[in-house]
């Protein structure tokens, strides 16, 4: 399974200090070393422009690798997530006149290209633009950071 994670669930992982959580990062690892973790450029750069944290923003300059370039069938999909007027909320004001990066389309499209998983922090609401809802819309399978460890098996 494909797991495609987006900027909260990176940035709750600084909560998770890798000389007491060894065993999470050592999995994180291995799912990346197996191609099984991967995320977006669009990720990427949501987590340069938040708080920084030196143990989240080590991992991910070692492992830059994982935040791919959206795909032409990715960008189609981009395309088709947008394209429904309830979700183009996503893109809020401040990204329009900023021009800040807005990744959640993009890792829903990178999670549905690969039949993989979101890893969110978003809860689903009903009627809204959260990614959770866009995922249901696009039968995408959608957990958090608590889910993606349990469907891990992983204990700490």
């Amino acid at each position: 399974m494909i797991y495609v994670f987006d900027t909260a669930s990176f940035s709750k992982l600084k909560h998770y200090y890798p000389g007491v959580f060894a065993t999470l990062w050592a999995g994180l690892d291995s799912m990346v070393k197996a191609g099984t973790l991967l995320s977006t450029k669009e990720v990427k750069r949501e987590l340069q422009n938040g708080e920084p944290d030196q143990h989240v923003d080590a991992w991910v300059s070692a492992n830059g690798h994982i935040f791919t370039t959206p795909t032409a069938q990715e960008l189609q999909i981009v395309s088709s997530i947008l394209a429904i007027s309830h979700f183009q909320s996503l893109i809020g004001e401040k990204q329009r006149l900023k021009g800040t990066p807005v990744a959640d389309p993009f890792v829903i499209a990178a999670a549905k290209a690969r039949a993989g998983t979101v890893v969110t922090e978003e809860l689903f609401k009903m009627n809204s633009a959260k990614m959770p809802n866009i995922c249901e819309y696009f039968n995408v399978p959608c957990t958090n950071l608590e889910g993606f460890m349990a469907l891990q098996g992983w204990t700490f």
